[in-house]
């Protein structure tokens, strides 16, 4: 899952990154509302988080630009905590409101309650073939038997796991599993991909990842006939 964080103060903007990277999310950070116009632009997001006091504009007609043009999920994180401000909000087209300062754990739980939602992007299991992976606790395991993969792996998978029996281009899978200022190496999904594949078949699982040459990978799983 990619998120859009628009937020204009550094630090926070800092912890908030940290947070919602460790959950599994890809987090790119905009500090005022022309960056962040510049970034939807050119990226899909499944969810934006939205401060509503930038230097160069207001939150709310943020909102509406994305929530017109794009459709995503937002979520307002502010400081302003009247009832009018908290209406005009959520009027506006916010999924939900938090008031500064948050807890991070709470932070990261409303924004999975929001991809849960109807429409939304995250399903709390993906199974397949006997795989299973829960997409809030970030664990994967095959007939209960856990597989340890790291975070990013971890994203690599639920996006294929997702789009089952297509073929997931490179661009596509990058785009949802990396952020903008990751670092990211040419092989690094190739890595990527044989890691998991590693993990699966030491776990006996009959789901395999296919290379699709010139164009990306493909997942499909086989019938689960050890039950």
């Amino acid at each position: 899952m990619r998120l859009l964080l628009v937020e204009d103060h550094v630090s926070l903007a800092e912890a908030v990154s940290d947070a919602l990277s460790r959950a599994g999310f890809a987090v790119d950070h905009a500090a005022n509302a022309d960056d962040a116009r510049s970034l939807i632009a050119v990226t899909d997001y499944d969810l934006v988080v939205l401060d509503l006091g930038l230097a160069d504009g207001n939150g709310l007609d943020l909102l509406a630009e994305i929530r017109g043009s794009k459709g995503w999920p937002a979520l307002i994180m502010t400081a302003r905590d009247t009832l009018a401000d908290r209406l005009a909000g959520l009027d506006g087209g916010a999924d939900d409101y938090v008031v500064k300062p948050v807890e991070m754990p709470e932070l990261v739980a409303r924004c999975r309650a929001v991809l849960r939602r109807p429409g939304g992007r995250l399903g709390t299991i993906l199974e397949e073939a006997g795989l299973r992976l829960d997409t809030v606790q970030r664990r994967v395991s095959y007939r209960d038997q856990a597989i340890a993969l790291g975070q990013r792996d971890t994203g690599v998978l639920e996006h294929l796991m997702r789009r089952k029996g297509e073929v997931v281009p490179r661009t596509v899978l990058e785009q949802a599993v990396y952020a903008l200022d990751d670092a990211v190496t040419p092989n690094a999904l190739e890595a990527a991909v044989s890691r998991i594949r590693k993990r699966l078949a030491q776990a006996g699982c009959p789901v395999t990842i296919h290379t699709v040459r010139g164009v990306g990978w493909l997942l499909e799983g086989k019938r689960d006939t050890t039950r």
